[in-house]
């Protein structure tokens, strides 16, 4: 990414951010979460799974509780109260009508006019190969927010007592190879790293494959600072936006 980024706009009130997992936000996203909250935004979380499927030495009935708790302690040291999950299969994801229907139910609960996804191209912006469930959940999410306006698609919303909701007007898209636009986070990196920190029985479990907590703090700051100069600020978030 070699083109200067362009100051993301910063002129709404209600964001919904929706990933697959716990931990996906806490790579960069949640300084940004931390930026905005400071500024009196409303910002709730949806995670399509719990993770279960993420700690290779222990049991996924008991992984996916601890993540959980995990993710809500990380959601809430960037300011967020609101996580709700799903309760798709981690691992296992499959783009279809009922992930859409799901998605499509918290946007119209949510109210957002942001949506935030974590990057549903084949690889990162780093150039590392993406999951299929961030996929899977990053092109769900980019219908689910056109069907959340109508009415007439996934009629059992309506019966719910959930009305459409046609305010989600752009959706950004952290980590994408195509990010035009950037995030400055500089007095809220630390925030988003303590926020990743909460992860410690995930990143525990990770073992040498990640490094330890503060070698991965470097590789963050190094993005960010990256980030940053192509924003003209010290350290920023890259993002990608679509409008709808």
């Amino acid at each position: 990414m070699g083109v200067e980024l362009q100051l993301l706009s910063e002129d709404w009130s209600v964001g919904l951010a929706v990933v697959a997992h716990p931990d996906d936000l806490e790579y960069g996203g949640a300084a940004a979460i931390a930026r905005w909250t400071s500024q009196g935004k409303k910002i709730a979380y949806c995670l399509a799974t719990s993770g279960e499927a993420g700690i290779d030495g222990m049991d996924p009935e008991d992984a996916g509780p601890l993540r959980e708790k995990e993710e809500r302690a990380s959601a809430s040291v960037v300011g967020v109260q609101a996580v709700e999950f799903l309760g798709h299969p981690d691992g296992t994801l499959e783009y279809g009508l009922a992930l859409r229907r799901d998605i499509a139910r918290a946007i119209r609960r949510h109210r957002p006019e942001v949506v935030v996804l974590i990057n549903c191209r084949p690889k990162f912006i780093n150039g590392t190969l993406n999951q299929a469930d961030h996929i899977a959940v990053g092109l769900a999410t980019i219908d689910a927010a056109r069907d959340a306006g109508n009415r007439w698609v996934f009629r059992e919303l309506l019966k719910e007592g959930h009305e459409p909701w046609s305010g989600a007007r752009t959706i950004v898209v952290l980590a994408s190879p195509d990010s035009t636009h950037g995030i400055d986070v500089t007095e809220h990196f630390a925030t988003g790293l303590a926020s990743l920190k909460e992860h410690s029985a995930y990143l525990d479990g990770l073992g040498e494959s990640q490094g330890t907590f503060e070698e991965l703090s470097l590789v963050l700051r190094s993005r960010t600072r990256a980030a940053g100069r192509q924003l003209g600020c010290e350290l920023a978030i890259p993002v990608e936006v679509l409008d709808l």
